[in-house]
């Protein structure tokens, strides 16, 4: 029990739950605040005119609407699997980081905070569909039409601020594990030393 509650004091723990419970409250704060003041669809506030937009859309599926079409207890059923292994799988990482890595507790925040942020649009929200608002395009004649022309569609299918901690929670975290992780035995041995004497306090 004391090896556990030591633990959870450490820094990696520490900046684990205050980037998670910060960026869950910001995504859900942002959700409510375009449900309430931006009509469903059809209203839209420019922050820089041809660029980016707030707007308010449901998305049924996942990115880019993968599994959107599927029955809705099935799609519940899915993104449920998905969301407790992704849990367990941040969980399991956290656990195995040196107790002061704040950097990758950091980008473990963001992943995890960005799972629960839709996880919760999922269980709460009305047909259980993930509120997008944020909406990246161009009006640029040049690159629009090259766009059009190629994928479609001069604009980036409409996130939320939960897409985005995923998406750059996991870049920062691939980038430090695969490039920039300096780490040594000998530093991951003295980490592990800290952490135990710490436990024994």
């Amino acid at each position: 029990m004391g090896s556990f509650l030591s633990f959870l004091r450490t820094p990696k723990v520490v900046v684990f739950f205050v980037v998670s419970v910060l960026m869950v409250a910001a995504d859900q704060a942002a959700k409510q605040a375009v449900v309430h003041h931006i009509k469903y669809l059809r209203g839209s506030v420019e922050v820089i005119p041809g660029f980016l937009a707030i707007v308010h859309t449901k998305n049924p599926g996942a990115a880019i609407g993968l599994f959107g079409d599927l029955p809705t207890n099935v799609r519940l059923a899915i993104f449920g699997v998905f969301t407790v292994v992704a849990v367990g799988v941040i969980l399991s990482f956290l656990w195995q980081l040196p107790a002061r890595d704040r950097f990758q507790s950091f980008t473990l925040g963001l992943i995890f905070s960005g799972a629960i942020g839709n996880a919760i649009d999922r269980a709460f929200y009305e047909k259980h569909m993930v509120v997008d608002f944020i909406r990246v395009y161009t009006e640029h004649e040049g690159i629009s039409g090259f766009l059009r022309q190629h994928f479609g569609t001069n604009e980036y299918p409409t996130f939320n601020i939960a897409d985005s901690t995923i998406v750059v929670g996991v870049a920062l975290f691939l980038l430090r594990y695969l490039f920039l992780d300096d780490s040594k035995e000998g530093g991951d041995k003295k980490e592990a030393e800290e952490l135990a004497r710490e436990g024994a306090e």
